[in-house]
């Protein structure tokens, strides 16, 4: 049986090893090659023929911003899944390399120190997107991606969308996989100044989504924040929910204002787009239009179901032009959404949505 071939690109000797050692240690995998820096690896991409590249943020010589830069010229197509630090710098530099056409990102582990405690993780958190972002090699049976004509995971209860035009109070987003590009995309290609407020789950942790929110409001010309606790919701403002907390939204003297809570993970994601939805639906009922886009997974599929059984809308990014087309996959094949469109098209959608309801 083919495996997945995976080339290493970390300058770190431990890192490479305990890499290496993870992808080893899985039967669907092998290792292809390690290379210390972006130079070597280039080099080594013809050679050893790889199905997927690992390749660290910050490494001396050319960095991993440059190497993305330089793969892309020639492999366009060849999936490369960053690896990056918890810092300010390591998530600058992680949306760098995702804006210069990097497929994905890990955070390497803490304390490379702890062996097992680095194993444990890298298991959990690489494998799987490896496997997600090589199924032309191999079709694993992964419940992270979900192809059409499948059925969800569990069954979803469709209740019948409410008739009439629909006035748009609040646009609720979600995403993952490939979401800050996608992010960049939908929210430049809308129509200011938008007539309500946004809130979005992305699936980051903390210091990435500040930097994210910022660069959203660099780029889409709106006023983009890092959601804070008690903090009111504007319309025309955008909130993104802040890595490592829940987003949810509450009414404190008759104005919206978001509310952040620590509460357990779900579908293993804190933040979560179910916990945005749901409560969404709960305070703003068939006023609110709602977006999953591109994600691993099937976060937001329950937080759908409640925005539908309250007489809200789901729109989905289709497949084609989704990283990986398991949240919004998920919503479409549970017949949730009532569109499924190319993130090209979901501006003018959304867009049009809004004018509606200015009119």
């Amino acid at each position: 049986m083919s495996k997945i071939r995976v080339l290493i690109v970390d300058d770190a000797v431990v890192m490479r090893r305990l890499i290496s050692e993870v992808i080893a240690g899985d039967p669907g995998l092998e290792v292809a090659g390690v290379a210390a820096n972006g130079s070597i690896a280039l080099q080594k991409i013809s050679q050893v023929n790889p199905d997927v590249i690992t390749l660290d943020v910050e490494m001396p010589e050319m960095d991993g911003v440059a190497t993305v830069r330089e793969i892309r010229k020639q492999y366009p197509r060849l999936p490369v899944i960053m690896f990056s630090t918890l810092t300010q710098r390591g998530a600058e530099t992680t949306l760098d390399a995702l804006t210069a056409g990097a497929t994905d990102y890990v955070t390497k582990p803490a304390n490379v120190g702890s062996i097992s405690e680095s194993i444990s993780r890298l298991e959990r958190e690489l494998i799987p997107r490896i496997k997600a972002h090589c199924r032309h090699v191999i079709p694993f049976e992964t419940p992270l991606v979900v192809r059409r004509l499948e059925r969800p995971a569990t069954p979803v209860t469709v209740p019948p969308r409410p008739p009439g035009p629909q006035q748009v109070g609040l646009l609720c987003v979600g995403s993952s996989t490939g979401g800050p590009n996608a992010l960049a995309d939908l929210f430049s290609g809308l129509a200011k100044p938008l007539p309500v407020p946004v809130l979005i789950v992305q699936h980051m942790p903390p210091v990435f989504t500040r930097i994210l929110a910022e660069r959203l409001g660099k780029v889409s010309g709106l006023p983009c924040h890092e959601a804070e606790a008690g903090q009111l919701i504007e319309s025309g403002h955008v909130y993104l929910a802040p890595g490592g907390r829940h987003l949810e939204l509450a009414r404190e003297a008759n104005k919206l204002v978001a509310r952040l809570h620590d509460g357990p993970p779900e579908n293993s994601c804190r933040p979560a787009v179910d916990v945005l939805f749901r409560s969404a639906a709960t305070l703003m009922g068939p006023s609110v239009l709602a977006v999953v886009l591109t994600g691993m997974g099937q976060d937001g599929l329950r937080g759908s179901e409640v925005i539908r059984e309250r007489g809200g809308r789901i729109l989905a990014q289709d497949e084609a032009s989704s990283v990986v087309w398991g949240m919004p996959g998920h919503v479409a094949n549970a017949g949730l959404a009532e569109a499924v469109l190319p993130l090209t098209e979901l501006s003018g959608e959304i867009s049009r949505r809004l004018r509606a309801r200015a009119g």
